[in-house]
């Protein structure tokens, strides 16, 4: 006998399947987060797991373990289809199978190719009841960066201003200013504890001389750090040069002037950067991350690196954390980019701050 079935019961459960997926945020990249509950005939649930780290067990699996003999009639709520392919690990849709799951809650289709669809045929054709759909909007905002870098074949490319009374994101002649309070400073770092990259233009560099670690909160993977550097202006001597045990890092210049200057080159990689020449440089290097499987790339400025970005169609969100702080006559405004931007998707206050995420509307 299966459980059956009851759609606030079915919208219930993946929620708190959705709270398990959440467990492995900043764990997980390149894979998705996922979690799975096994829930009896009864509606007790018997087992729960979440996705951890990318190559150990998926989340279905953790909850299959879990659940023994017990999952045999039961139903499996995941937040994202069950893979049918040999991956990093087994197949997961054999081992529901195997289980004896009787019936699958999936929130949504994983949007990879060599998945989609082939997964929920699996179970289906081997007499498990697939119900699919529940939650699962709220399955793909939680896997957005996955979702974007599957469907479009590059990361997802958040671009992150603070911005003063004036809508102003430095001082007069370009001085930069100290804008956003430590309740949004603190944010600002849990959002590099989830990323898989981060940019700043070598203006930043030159001016602020920034370390771009995870400090604020705890950072379980390697954090890339890029510098966009056309004319090989990095000093060797930087200070984010001495946190290689922090990921990797990365001075994307100019071919041309890589050419011209290899003794910069050789010093740079000597204090521990990985010098890339690239042409059209947004594009080449965002191109390069995908193909490391980054997922998710935080571009922090400073404004020509934004602009750049923005004329190259690659800011898929914006992350305006708006501050009191006034800088008076001269401040530098935020040149507004063009297209549209679709209505916010998030307004988080933080302490005296306000965080304003949007989506722009050409990827949504």
């Amino acid at each position: 006998m299966v459980m059956l079935a009851d759609p606030d019961r079915d919208r219930e459960f993946m929620r708190r399947a959705l709270i398990h997926a959440a467990r492995g945020r900043g764990r997980t990249s390149p894979n998705p987060m996922v979690g799975a509950l096994v829930v009896d005939r009864d509606g007790v649930v018997v087992a729960t797991g979440h996705h951890e780290r990318a190559g150990e067990p998926h989340a279905e699996i953790h909850a299959l373990r879990a659940a023994g003999d017990r999952a045999r009639g039961a139903t499996l709520y995941c937040t994202l289809e069950p893979c049918s392919h040999q991956g990093r690990t087994p197949p997961c849709a054999e081992a529901v199978v195997a289980a004896g799951i009787a019936r699958a809650v999936v929130a949504t289709r994983d949007p990879n190719p060599v998945v989609s669809g082939r997964g929920l045929l699996y179970l289906a054709t081997h007499g498990v009841e697939v119900v699919v759909g529940v939650r699962a909007d709220e399955a793909a905002a939680l896997n957005r960066a996955f979702f974007h870098a599957v469907t479009e074949a590059r990361p997802l490319v958040i671009a992150k201003i603070a911005l003063s009374a004036e809508a102003a994101v430095a001082g007069a002649g370009g001085r930069p200013v100290a804008l956003t309070s430590m309740p949004a400073n603190r944010h600002v770092h849990v959002v590099r504890a989830e990323i898989d990259a981060l940019a700043v233009g070598i203006g930043t560099v030159l001016a602020d001389d920034p370390r771009l670690t995870c400090r604020l909160t705890y950072r379980e993977r390697p954090l890339t750090r890029i510098v966009f550097d056309r004319r090989l202006r990095m000093p060797a001597h930087a200070a984010l040069l001495a946190t290689r045990e922090a990921g990797p890092i990365v001075v994307a210049a100019a071919t041309e002037q890589c050419a011209a200057a290899p003794d910069r080159v050789r010093a740079l990689e000597d204090a521990g950067a990985e010098v890339w020449p690239v042409g059209d440089a947004p594009r080449e290097v965002v191109a390069a991350l995908h193909a490391r499987e980054h997922r998710l790339l935080l571009v922090e400025g400073g404004p020509r690196l934004h602009d750049a970005f923005w004329r190259a169609g690659l800011v898929d969100v914006v992350q305006q954390y708006l501050t009191p702080v006034a800088l008076g006559a001269g401040a530098l405004p935020w040149a507004q980019p063009p297209g549209r931007f679709m209505p916010p998707a998030r307004v988080v206050p933080l302490g005296p701050d306000v965080l304003v995420e949007t989506h722009v509307h050409r990827t949504h």
